[in-house]
C-alpha cells in the first residue's frame, strides 16, 4: 500500500478523493468507484502501488497512436482496476475489480519498470490496458524516472482524471490517446456510467497542457454510430483541439455486457471516416480492420501516401525530417 495522493479528510473518518472526476467519498474501511483506492482510519491508500498485472514490449501503434515515434516500441504496464464499468470492456477481466477483492499483480519498482523498458529498447512507456489514472501514484513516480532517462510517457486514458491530477504529470507526459466512446449523455450515462461533460472538458485540459492527443471512438452499431453523433465528435475536434489532432474510429466487437451487438461494418468506419475528414481533420484513422486501407497517413496538402500499415505494422514510411517528401507540408506528431 501506499498513501494516496489527492484527497481530503472530513467528518467521521470519511475522506474525498480528488484524483478523478467521480471526487469519491468513501467512509472509512471502503474503496472508492474504481476499487482500488481504500480508506483506512481517515487515510486514503492506493492498494494497487507496483502491483503489474500486465507488462509487455507493444508497438506504438497499439496504443494507438499512429503521429507518435512510428516504428517504435513502447513498454507498456497496467494494474488491475478502472473507475469506469463500461458494458463493452475488452480488458474487463483485469479492470473490473470487485469492491473487496484482493489485489493481485507482480511486484515492480518505478526503477525496475524503467530499466526494464530500457533494455527492451523501447522509446516510451504507456501506462494502459486498463485506467492510468487510478495507478496514478506509481504512473508519476515512474514517469519522472523515464523522463530522466530519455524515455517518452504515454496515456491511455477514458479522460476522466482531475485537473489537478493531470497538471502534476503533465510536465513528465508527452502524449495520451484518450477515448471519446460516443458524443450524447445517454450513451456515457447508460453504456460507461459516467458524464461526457467530464471528458470533453478533461481533454480540452490535455490539450491546454500541452500534450499531444489523439483521440479513440470505438463504433457500437446502434449505440454511438448516427452520423449525428459521428459529425458531432468531428466537430468539436476541429474546433477545440484543431484539425492536426488524429481520429480513431475503431471496429467493436461483442464483449463482456454488451454482446448483442454486431460487430462493426466497415462501411460504418469509412462512413466515419469522411465525415472526419468532411469536417476538416487531417488524419482520420480506421481501427482494427487490418488491410483496409484505412490505417495509412496521407498527406494533407498532396495527398500522397506517407505511411503504409498493415495492423500495428509499418510497410513502408516516406516521411522525411517530420515532411511530406513530395510537397514539404510538416506533418503533425512526436518524433514524426
Amino acid at each position: 500500500m501506499k498513501e494516496a495522493l489527492f484527497f481530503e479528510r472530513e467528518e467521521g473518518n470519511r475522506v474525498r478523493c480528488g484524483l478523478c472526476r467521480f471526487r469519491c467519498r468513501i467512509a472509512d474501511g471502503a474503496r472508492g468507484i474504481c476499487s482500488v483506492r481504500e480508506n483506512r482510519g481517515g487515510t486514503l491508500y492506493s492498494l494497487v502501488y507496483g502491483k503489474l498485472c500486465a507488462e509487455h514490449v507493444d508497438p506504438i501503434e497499439k496504443k494507438p497512436l499512429f503521429h507518435v515515434m512510428p516504428g517504435t516500441r513502447s513498454y507498456s504496464i497496467a494494474t488491475v482496476g478502472c473507475n469506469f464499468h463500461c458494458r463493452h470492456c475488452q480488458n474487463y477481466t483485469i479492470s473490473q475489480v470487485e469492491r473487496d477483492a484482493p489485489i493481485a499483480g507482480t511486484e515492480r519498482t518505478p526503477l525496475e519498470v524503467v530499466q526494464r523498458a530500457r533494455n527492451a529498447d523501447c522509446r516510451s512507456i504507456s501506462y494502459t490496458y486498463t485506467e492510468p489514472t487510478i495507478f496514478f501514484e506509481f504512473a508519476y513516480d515512474t514517469a519522472l524516472l523515464a523522463k530522466e532517462a530519455g524515455l517518452s510517457n504515454v496515456f491511455v486514458t477514458n479522460g476522466y482524471i482531475s485537473k489537478e491530477a493531470l497538471s502534476m504529470i503533465a510536465p513528465y507526459l508527452d502524449a495520451a490517446n484518450i477515448d471519446l466512446k460516443g458524443f450524447s449523455e445517454g450513451f456515457y450515462r447508460d453504456v460507461v456510467h459516467a458524464r461526457l461533460s467530464e471528458v470533453l472538458d478533461s481533454i480540452i485540459e490535455y490539450r491546454k497542457q500541452g500534450i499531444w492527443v489523439e483521440l479513440t471512438t470505438l463504433v457500437i452499431p446502434g449505440l454511438n454510430d448516427s452520423e449525428a453523433e459521428l459529425q458531432g465528435i468531428a466537430e468539436f475536434i476541429v474546433t477545440n483541439l484543431g484539425i492536426d489532432t488524429p481520429w480513431h474510429v475503431t471496429q467493436f466487437y461483442p464483449t463482456y455486457k454488451l454482446t448483442d451487438r454486431p460487430r462493426t461494418p466497415v462501411e460504418t468506419l469509412r462512413k466515419a471516416r469522411e465525415i472526419g475528414r468532411a469536417a476538416g481533420l487531417h488524419y482520420v484513422y480506421e481501427g482494427n480492420v487490418p488491410g483496409e486501407g484505412g490505417e495509412n497517413t496521407w498527406c494533407p496538402s498532396c495527398s500522397a501516401l506517407l505511411i503504409e500499415r498493415y495492423g500495428f505494422s509499418i510497410d513502408t514510411n516516406r516521411i522525411r525530417n517530420g515532411a511530406c517528401p513530395d510537397c514539404g507540408t510538416v506533418i503533425a506528431g512526436l518524433g514524426i
